[in-house]
């Protein structure tokens, strides 16, 4: 009433005084309430007495606050007891709640929450959180604790995806926000030190916020911290805003926090923006918290993080550019990091590593700001550290150091450049310092030197001493800084750093001396120097000459002896020598007055006198060589100072004649010779008779004198000849005859040399006769036989000296005889095989044809060599070399005698060598003609020659021989060179030709014998092992195999094998005309372009060499020549996939691989297809190279088709075009081809496309699927076929098998490519692929590919839904039979599966038909059944829906099929009943009728086995329904009792079985229904017992057991007991011989016997039975019977199972004799019954015995004891006498005795205790 009252009132608006009043009531009520109700009152009571504090009246709020005082007083210490949680929150949520109302609501709802359950709290604790941004401070901070503390309390572990949810719809960005911070401070927070404080990273009043009132202890923070990273985490908020909740996790002090911190960090947080402006400050402000700011309160003060939050932090610093220009907090943490209160040796390190990453990130203006603070602070840590310190952190914080200085210096120089002080702290560093640091700093020093670009003059001289007082310290990386600093911060005019970088020429380390060098422009040869560095400014000869004398001013000093000491090292003093001569060179080249300079002459003198220094004797050979070169370099330019310097100082050149270095001498000799043109003539003379003296005297001299005296005798002797008046003849005479004296006497090396001398005096004049036997003879006809001799030795270098000089002697001559000997000398080496020996004997024809660019003067007063030498045939630009030397000069020699040798020549050269077949005559004569071409081109007779040169390089351009090949197209680039226009086109014409196979016939050469038809090795070797290379050889073979036609095809490879020599020789030459011929080439490129793509792919690696050089020559933008001729291009190489020749096969595959990168759909379209099929003819090639193009190409090919089909990198047009070219063709020719390979990578393309193609692929979705799904079989593994054919016979089931061979299948490519196809399939697909799906249905073979079917049948249906309904028709009809007729469990599984779901969606009709004619195979042959279960389970798992109206078909054909006799079959019935009954008992009771009529239309079924397992189902039915079963009782029994009588079939005991089940359950409605039925069941069954069948006969006496015991009718004693007595009774008669004996007690008798037998053991059973139900009148009438049946049953000769048969018999016999001697009045009958014991006393007991003791079976003897003990309870009822006659107490004494069981023994005892206690009563009576 008060209820309802109070609600009243709440409805209504009250005054304040009925307010009043009702809160008293309400204070009465919670006065008089027992604590049991509590709860219910506070539930109304609550909420109604805080909302009343709404009113401003001061006695309700009086009123309000004594109710919740007493409120507070009783709940207190009740924990128990609820509170409105809801309700108060609710009133707490109301916009419009007083400030009052809302104070009073948040107490209680903290209160309430902490008595709901754990289930409650989780749902509720989420809502809390919506809009609490909204909330006050303090309520913001009470709802955060409740919600944080839920949170630790119920997500620790985990959090239900339910609640999740929940949190997840905090989309507010402000309350996120404030949860997220007062998240973080929960996990900043620790347990407070002793010292208290505040914790790290929070300030009081967060810290305060986060505990509240209560302290918080460690694991309860725990936990805490781990439900909030696991909410956190569910709210999939953005990784930025969690980002530092996790980092804060992973510095916990818990180490479960700490890992699940570290968890989250790696795999959530990865992807964080780390530039996020928000975050790196939110992050700065954890690491350098609030504590120095002045206008926070010390409340509000955060402090610093702890050191390893402040360690993870500077791992994400390092990684933020953000954070990098952060000012000032990046200052501020670095600052923190280094010199910060509690900082560490790591934090240490970590700040300078972020102090590395600040100074390479920060933006400008930043780093102005941070640079010169932190560079201070760097350098006071550096001070702070001690060089020696191991510490490894130590090391890396010094490293970082030095690592930031590099980058600072980069960044701002300006810091650096006014001093030099950090460049002195550096250098010095690096000679302190670890080595491990050195690099670091090393690389700093070198950053440190951009710095000072730029820098003043006084820094800079500065920097010029410290680089001099480093530059030659013991560290390397000192002397590596000081060398790069001179090269990089100097000019290359400034001399002190060009010192130094000389200084660093002679260094131990090869990067320092590299480096010099390069800082000296050292790197190439001295011949090429002057020509590349004319733009270089060089310094002044004499400035740097100065301040090296400057430096050492003994470098002037020489002596006669050479005996002065070197100030420098060697390698200095030639790097040196070869910088002052690039400075004296390129000074006197720029200003050819300078000459005359006597300034420059001075400085010349002084490097003449350094040079000079640089002989002393321990210099070095190179440095020698260098020096006397010099010399030669300046005596060249200057030769008038040179000489008249020398000219005094001969005594000290011809000691250097006897110099141990060869270069060395022979400088000295030319140094001799232009010293000579300064001396007088006699001085002159006087020296060439001192020289001839020394070679001709008696001492001989060593060699090095000998070699020095000859070189200086030429020069000397030739400068004399030159000179006017010459020398006398006499002397000249002498000098020419010692000179041929030692030709003719000595070795090869010194004959050489004097050759060489005789050529020197050649050049100048020409020879004259020698008198010898006062006749004159010219010198060759002296000579010529030696020569001969010495020519065909095998010293290369004298030959090359030998046939140079007789190339200068025949200069001037003009003699044919002498030129004649001259040129038959030469010709004699055509058939040398060293190159060198035929470029001099090139160079000699050139000097005799006449013309050649160089003078006399040049080759003997300039370091001059050979012509061949200073040319390099096979590296650069020929002329270039020559360029340096003068054009040629007019000589006034007979033209007539050089006619004749260009005659000579001429015919050598084109009737013998060029078109020699022997390889080396070849090669000479092209090495001969190209000299010629080359130094003697622009002379007339060659300039006529042109054309027949130009035909004779491109015959050569097919030659085998590499060599003669490359020097023939350099000739084609001089012919071009020198040919008018005409001749250059049809050069152009010829070249093209070779290249594209149109050119002209080669000039046909005879074979002969010893032609080299191949190379040594192409071909292998013959049959006897010998070579296969010459025309002999070959045809010597052929006869060898009987196939003389042979050698036309030896020919026709030879003659490919020339032609693909022609093709890259003429590439060589074409590369080298191609820049000279301009437009010329155009018209060609159009036939050339195709081909050259090709040839750059050849095989052959020269060949590639070859055309690459040719395609770098003409195209000049290689993309776009491509694009311009991609048609052309595409149709050669897609004809030449298919050429005979498999080199052309093979670069045209490779080509293709190459080309169609990156092309797009325009471009390579058409091709597609043509493409693909080349790629698959090449991969089955013949040869293996081929096949690898093949398969490169195919990956081309393959990417290239994926790109374009990819509708996200290909328009859709283009998409669907190349989809509608390449899958066909791949599912037609790829997928089904035979060969392996082509197979695997069509299948990997097509899922590829199926991967990207899209939408795309929906037109192609038939032909696909069905290619993949027979594939599926076609590609399977044929092993696995074989194996499953055999499986039986190796013990392998074949389900097992399937089921592996199915999992392959499935992890296929083909598998996946139908997933794809599935998932692009739409309604519109279906008209095209379901009829092919259909018709695999009938016609797919393997298991693979039927499975395949049915599963993507049933993944479409899935797909689509609804759309398939106009299909379910045709797809049923075809999927049923499918199901019956398949035998593969598997794939009857799968199909049967792909029915369920179009069961689904077909029509009802049409449904219901199929569940009908599924219902029916139940009933059918094993298959059948099968099929049945398979399609029921898939109908009630795939469409439930749909089959659940058709249960009453269904249930009863599961229920009845699950007693088949197939174990297989019953198994998976059985299955399927436990799925679809939710409980037996009440799935049975519903469908019990259904049940019932199956199983009696079941049992009247012709089939035996319909039959068996009708009546198995019965028997479960009686199980399981009990009594319930009786209203189906009748109609039960009579199908049962119909198939009783008749023919005995296998398996009808089970009918009996049945019965007996049916009578057990349904006794009840049976005996009342028809009392005569049960004697109709018993005589039925008693008629079964007469059977002779073993199995039925003892089925029916155990369902005679059964029913006796079910109806329990008195009669059906008398009228059983007798059949059964007659039974024993045969049974003994038919029984014969010994009883076994208890061994072999396990052994049955034979199955014949006991055929026809009485199973006397269940016979027994069955008088148990009887006994147990008649009347005890009854038993004694049948006394005499019982006791034969009992004795006739433990007899002997019976098996112990018919004696242990017996004893229930014996039991229950005694138990109702028992009830009668105890219970019953009548005396006739107690009487009758003593008198049945006494004689089973007598006549049984002792059978008993004999039992115990004749047979050895526990089981027996513990029977017969409880038979015994039974009996012996009876010996009270009789007369002692007659028990105790039978001894029968001393028997079971003695067998107690013997008894091994103790149960038995036990019961033994029992009966003694029984007879003894007798005995001691009698003995008490009497």
């Amino acid at each position: 009433m008060a209820e309802s009252s109070s609600a009243a009132a709440a409805a209504a608006p009250r005054s304040d005084a009925e307010t009043e009043e009702l809160l008293d009531r309400m204070l009465t009520r919670l006065a008089l309430c027992d604590d049991s109700k509590l709860e219910a009152l506070l539930s109304k009571l609550l909420p109604l007495t805080i909302s009343s504090l709404s009113s401003q009246s001061l006695a309700v709020r009086n009123k309000v606050l004594e109710i919740l005082s007493h409120v507070n007083k009783r709940v207190k210490h009740q924990p128990e007891i609820g509170l409105p949680l809801m309700d108060l929150w609710k009133m707490y949520s109301e916009l419009n709640a007083p400030p009052m109302v809302k104070n009073f609501c948040i107490i209680y709802i903290e209160m309430a929450f902490e008595r709901i359950n754990l289930k409650e709290k989780e749902n509720m604790a989420p809502m809390l959180l919506t809009n609490i941004s909204k909330l006050p401070q303090q309520h913001q901070e009470i709802i955060m604790r409740i919600a944080v503390k839920v949170i630790g309390e119920c997500h620790a572990s985990s959090i239900d995806e339910e609640v999740a949810a929940k949190y997840r719809v905090l989309n507010d960005p402000q309350d996120r926000e404030i949860f997220l911070e007062f998240c973080l401070h929960m996990i900043l927070y620790q347990l407070p030190s002793q010292g208290g404080g505040c914790p790290p990273g929070l300030s009081l009043a967060q810290a305060n916020r986060v505990m509240g009132k209560l302290q918080l202890k460690g694991d309860l923070l725990m936990t805490r911290k781990l439900g909030i990273l696991n909410v956190i985490e569910t709210m999939e908020l953005a990784l930025e805003l969690v980002y530092p909740l996790y980092l804060a996790a992973c510095a916990d002090s818990q180490e479960p926090v700490v890992k699940r911190g570290e968890e989250l960090l790696k795999r959530q947080a990865s992807t964080t923006n780390l530039d996020d402006p928000r975050l790196i400050n939110k992050l700065f402000l954890l690491f350098n918290g609030t504590t120095g700011a002045e206008n926070v309160a010390p409340e509000s003060r955060v402090s610093p993080g702890n050191a390893s939050l402040k360690m993870k932090l500077m791992a994400v610093f390092c990684r933020s550019i953000t954070a990098a220009n952060s000012f000032p907090s990046t200052l501020q943490c670095i600052f923190g990091c280094i010199y910060g209160s509690g900082t560490t040796s790591r934090l240490k390190q970590l700040g300078m590593e972020f102090t590395v990453w600040v100074f390479k990130h920060a933006k400008f203006d930043q780093l102005k700001l941070m640079g010169p603070v932190i560079l201070n602070g760097i350098l006071k840590l550096l001070d702070s550290y001690s060089n020696s310190e191991s510490d490894s952190i130590a090391r890396e914080t010094r490293i970082f150091c030095f690592q930031a200085i590099g980058l600072l210096a980069q960044r701002l120089p300006q810091l650096f450049r006014d001093k030099i002080d950090m460049a002195i702290r550096l250098f010095d560093a690096l000679k302190v310092e670890a080595q491990s640091v050195r690099f670091i700093i090393q690389e700093a020093t070198n950053s440190l030197a951009a710095a000072y670009m730029g820098a003043s003059s006084t820094v800079l001289m500065e920097l010029e001493t410290l680089l001099l007082s480093n530059c030659q310290a013991e560290q390397s990386e000192v002397r590596f800084c000081a060398v790069r600093w001179a090269t990089s911060l100097f000019g290359f005019q400034h001399c002190p750093s060009r010192f130094i970088c000389m200084l660093g020429a002679a260094d131990a380390r090869l990067d320092i001396r590299e480096m010099a060098l390069e800082g000296l422009y050292l790197g190439n040869g001295e011949g090429q120097i002057i020509s590349q560095n004319l733009d270089r400014k060089y310094p002044l000869l004499g400035g740097i000459l100065e301040y090296i004398l400057k430096q050492q001013p003994r470098l002037l000093e020489s002596s006669e002896m050479r005996e002065q000491k070197l100030l420098f090292p060697s390698e200095m003093y030639v790097a040196m020598i070869k910088f002052l001569l690039n400075c004296f060179v390129l000074e006197l080249a720029q200003n050819e007055s300078l000459g005359r300079s006597s300034e420059f002459l001075s400085s010349v003198e002084r490097m003449c006198l350094l040079l000079e220094h640089a002989m002393a004797l321990e210099g070095s050979f190179e440095l020698h060589s260098t020096a006397s070169k010099a010399l030669v370099t300046i005596g060249s330019r200057l030769p008038e100072m040179i000489a008249s310097h020398f000219a005094l100082r001969v005594s000290w050149l011809k000691q250097l004649l006897n110099h141990m270095d060869l270069d060395t001498r022979e400088s000295a000799a030319r140094l001799l010779g232009i010293a000579s043109s300064a001396l007088p003539n006699p001085a002159s003379c006087d020296l060439i008779c001192e020289l001839v003296s020394s070679i001709r005297g008696t001492n001989k001299l060593r060699f090095e004198a000998q070699h020095g005296a000859l070189s200086a005798i030429g020069y000397v002797t030739a400068d004399s000849v030159y000179r006017t008046p010459s020398i006398p003849e006499e002397l000249f005479q002498n000098t020419l005859k010692c000179l041929i004296d030692v030709v003719s006497s000595e070795s090869g090396t010194l004959a050489s040399i004097a050759m060489q001398a005789l050529g020197h005096i050649g050049l100048y004049a020409s020879l004259p006769p020698v008198v010898i036997d006062s006749g004159s003879v010219h010198i060759l006809q002296v000579l010529q036989e030696k020569l001969s001799k010495l020519l065909s030795g095998d010293d290369i270098k004298a030959i090359q000296k030998i046939v140079i000089s007789l190339g200068h002697i025949c200069v001037k001559e003009t003699s044919s005889p002498h030129l004649n000997i001259a040129l038959i000398l030469i010709f004699s080496l055509c058939r040398s095989k060293a190159e060198d020996i035929l470029f001099a004997a090139g160079e000699a024809l050139s000097f005799l044809w006449g013309g050649v660019p160089v003078t006399a003067h040049e080759i003997l007063k300039t370091n001059y060599t050979s012509l061949s030498m200073s040319s390099n045939f096979l590296t650069g630009d020929m002329n270039l070399s020559l360029s340096n030397f003068s054009s040629n000069e007019n000589s006034a020699d007979s033209e007539d005698a050089r006619i004749t040798v260009r005659d000579t020549v001429t015919k050598k050269l084109f009737n013998d060598l060029l078109y020699s077949n022997r390889k080396e005559e070849c090669c000479a004569g092209t090495v001969w003609l190209l000299s010629l071409t080359m130094y003697c081109g622009h002379h007339p007779a060659i300039q006529q020659m042109l054309p027949e040169i130009q035909e004779a390089f491109s015959h050569l351009l097919g030659e085998q021989n590499e060599l003669t090949q490359e020097l023939a197209s350099q000739g084609m680039s001089i012919v071009y060179e020198l040919g008018d226009e005409s001749m250059k086109k049809n050069l152009v014409d010829s070249l093209v030709g070779t290249l594209t196979g149109s050119g002209k016939r080669k000039r046909a050469i005879k074979l002969v014998e010893d032609s080299q038809v191949f190379q040594e090795g192409a071909l292998g070797e013959s049959l006897s092992g010998g070579k296969l290379s010459t025309y002999k050889e070959l045809c010597n073979l052929a006869n060898e195999m009987g196939q003389p036609d042979l050698i036309y095809k030896f020919m026709d490879l030879a003659n490919y094998q020339a032609s693909l020599n022609s093709k890259r020789g003429a590439a060589f030459g074409f590369s080298k005309i191609a820049k000279q011929a301009g437009d010329a080439i155009q018209p060609h490129l159009i036939s050339l372009i195709p081909r050259l793509v090709r040839y750059q792919y050849d095989p052959d690696k020269n060949v590639q060499d070859a055309m690459s050089s040719i395609w770098k020559a003409l195209v000049a933008d290689p993309k776009r020549t491509i694009d311009e001729n991609l048609d052309l291009i595409f149709d050669d190489l897609l004809t030449q996939c298919g050429s005979r020749l498999w080199r052309s096969r093979e670069a045209s595959c490779l080509a293709l691989s190459d080309i169609i990168q990156g092309q797009k759909f325009d471009q390579v379209g058409k091709y597609l297809k043509k493409i693909w099929a080349a790629a698959f003819r090449a991969m089955d090639d013949i040869k293996e190279t081929v096949r690898n193009a093949g398969d490169k190409l195919c990956r081309a090919i393959t990417s290239l088709t994926i790109r374009l089909c990819d509708v996200s990198l290909t328009q859709s047009l283009d998409a669907n075009q190349t989809m509608d070219i390449v899958l066909p063709f791949l599912l037609v020719e790829g997928i089904m081809s035979k060969v392996d390979s082509i197979r695997k990578a069509s299948i990997g393309v097509v899922m590829k496309l199926a991967k990207g193609a899209g939408i795309a692929l929906r037109p192609h979705l038939s032909d696909l699927v069905c290619c993949m799904l027979e594939s599926l079989s076609s590609l399977e593994d044929q092993g696995l076929n074989y194996v499953e054919l055999h499986a039986a016979n190796v013990g392998i089931q074949t389900e097992k098998l399937e089921s592996l061979r199915l999992s392959i299948a499935k992890g296929s490519p083909m598998w996946e490519t139908l997933d794809l196809c599935i998932n692009v399939v739409d309604s519109n697909s279906l008209d095209g692929l379901v009829p092919r799906l259909a018709h695999l249905v009938r016609s797919g073979v393997g298991l693979n590919t039927r499975v395949g079917v049915a599963t993507f049948i049933y993944l479409l249906v899935q797909k689509v839904g609804a759309d398939i309904r106009p299909y379910t028709s045709m797809l049923s009809r075809l999927l049923f039979p499918a199901v019956k007729e398949e035998k593969s469990t598997a794939a009857k599984r799968a199909f049967a599966t792909a029915l369920a779901i179009i069961v689904k969606y077909a029509p009802p009709s049409q449904a219901q038909k199929l569940i009908e004619d599924t219902t029916t195979l139940h009933a059918s042959d094993r298959n059948a059944q099968i099929s049945c279960a398979f399609l029921l389970k898939s109908y009630s798992s795939t469409a439930s829906d749909v089959v659940s109206g058709y249960h009453a078909a269904i249930i009863p054909v599961i229920f009845i099929s699950r007693f088949e006799d197939d174990k297989h079959v019953s198994d998976v019935f059985e299955e399927l009943w436990e799925d679809s009954s939710s409980g037996e008992r009440v799935t049975v009771q519903l469908y019990l009728e259904e049940i019932v009529s199956l199983i009696c239309e079941s049992i009247t079924s012709s089939s035996w086995a319909s039959k068996k397992k009708s009546a198995q189902a019965i028997c479960k039915l009686s199980e399981v329904l009990a009594d319930s079963l009786s209203p189906y009782h009748r109609v039960l029994l009579e199908a049962l009792m119909k198939e009783i009588p008749g023919r005995i079939w296998e398996g009808k005991d089970a009918l009996l079985v049945a019965i007996g089940a049916l009578c057990t359950s349904c006794h009840k409605a049976i005996s009342t229904e028809d009392h005569s039925v049960p004697i109709a069941i018993l005589s039925l069954i008693s008629s079964a017992c007469t059977k002779k069948v073993k199995k039925f006969r003892e089925a029916s006496f155990c369902c005679l057991d059964q029913v006796i015991k079910a109806f329990g009718d008195a009669e059906f004693f008398n009228h059983v007991f007798p059949m059964l007595l007659d039974m024993c009774n045969s049974a003994s008669v038919s029984k014969t011989g010994q009883a076994p004996l208890a061994s072999d007690t396990t052994k049955a008798e034979s199955d014949d016997i006991e055929d026809v037998s009485v199973p006397l053991d269940k016979v027994m059973n069955c008088i148990t039975s009887c006994i147990h139900v008649a009347r005890v009148n009854d038993i004694l009438e049948q006394k005499k019977n019982l006791m034969h049946v009992l004795l006739l049953c433990l007899s002997p000769g019976l098996t112990w199972t018919v004696k242990v048969s017996a004893f229930p018999s014996i039991k229950e016999l005694c138990l109702r004799l028992h009830s009668v001697l105890e219970d019953s009045n009548e005396v006739i009958l107690q009487a009758s019954a003593t008198s049945f014991v006494q004689e089973l006393l007598i006549g049984v007991a002792p059978k008993i015995i004999e039992c115990i003791i004749t047979i050895k079976i526990a089981q027996v003897h513990v029977a017969a004891s409880e038979c015994l003990l039974e009996i012996t309870k009876f010996c009270k009822h009789i007369s002692s006498v007659h028990w105790t006659e039978t001894g029968i107490k001393g028997e079971l004494l003695n067998q107690i005795e013997a008894e091994k069981n103790e149960q038995a023994k036990s019961l033994l005892r029992k009966c003694v205790e029984i007879l003894e206690n007798l005995e001691q009563a009698n003995i008490q009576e009497t």
